[in-house]
């Protein structure tokens, strides 16, 4: 399996029951396989071993694969895993569905993610041009048009390539959500946590955050969000719990599960505990 500066590596891929495969991007291409933003080579870093992965899970039976994008160490396009894939002739009758969690289209990825995974200003400048060249590619040789398809800059471009060869791009939160019943759990629920690292706006907008709000809001049960960090002026009103504001740097990044709980146990006793 190729890793996202080419080097080899072992990748997994998980089988469901009814021919359903999950594959997670970030298992072959993902930015902590690079080493993180500082070695990664953001002109180089390629999809190609999600295309392998892709292309083993198919040869091993399944007939519905499901992409999760996010953690990219790339912004090919999806250049690489398109290209592993070929002949796409080996897709025929196998449904492709890629799980997004920003709606970025095409081209913006450069812009927007690409400086997350070390790549300087210029090198911002040359992948938006890469990108630009490469959808109009896809359209010739694929008959679609990536540009303005939702989702289709998710994890570098990755989704975008893969809308080109017939995949469908849905929002990763609602096809978790569906499959494990959230709606319901949160309405039986009395309080709902939900969290990330950094919270910003980004994080309203089709990530997880977002959308375990959105749920609870819709039910009527309060939500207490608990992140490492926050940015400043997040939206007035939003109930945020951050760990290196209450615990410090050092203890929110060393003992991050103990403080979590530290702050439910707390949120959860009242304010009379």
């Amino acid at each position: 399996m190729r890793g996202p500066l080419d080097e080899a590596i072992e990748a997994e891929y998980r089988m469901l029951t009814g021919a359903t495969a999950v594959v997670e991007m970030a298992r072959a291409a993902g930015l902590e396989l690079a080493g993180g933003e500082e070695w990664n080579d953001p002109m180089r870093a390629t999809t190609a071993g999600v295309g392998d992965l892709i292309k083993t899970a198919v040869a091993a039976g399944a007939r519905r694969v499901i992409v999760g994008v996010g953690g990219s160490a790339t912004t090919d396009g999806g250049l690489g895993c398109i290209r592993a894939l070929e002949p796409h002739a080996r897709l025929a009758g196998v449904e492709l569905v890629v799980a997004c969690d920003v709606s970025t289209t095409f081209v913006d990825a450069a812009d927007l993610f690409a400086p997350q995974k070390g790549a300087s200003p210029a090198q911002v400048a040359l992948l938006h041009r890469r990108l630009e060249r490469l959808a109009q590619v896809y359209e010739d040789e694929h008959g679609v048009d990536v540009r303005d398809i939702p989702g289709s800059g998710a994890a570098g471009g990755l989704a975008g390539g893969l809308a080109a060869i017939g995949a469908e791009l849905v929002p990763g939160f609602d096809l978790v959500a569906e499959a494990t019943g959230l709606a319901d759990r949160i309405e039986r629920a009395d309080l709902v946590a939900t969290g990330e690292g950094f919270l910003d706006e980004q994080s309203l907008r089709g990530k997880v955050v977002g959308g375990v709000l959105e749920l609870a809001e819709a039910a009527g049960v309060p939500a207490l969000v608990v992140v490492g960090r926050v940015v400043e002026g997040m939206r007035p009103g939003l109930r945020v719990v951050s760990l290196v504001d209450r615990f410090g740097e050092e203890r929110a990044l060393a003992d991050t599960l103990s403080c979590v709980e530290a702050v439910l146990r707390a949120e959860l006793s009242g304010p009379d505990s």
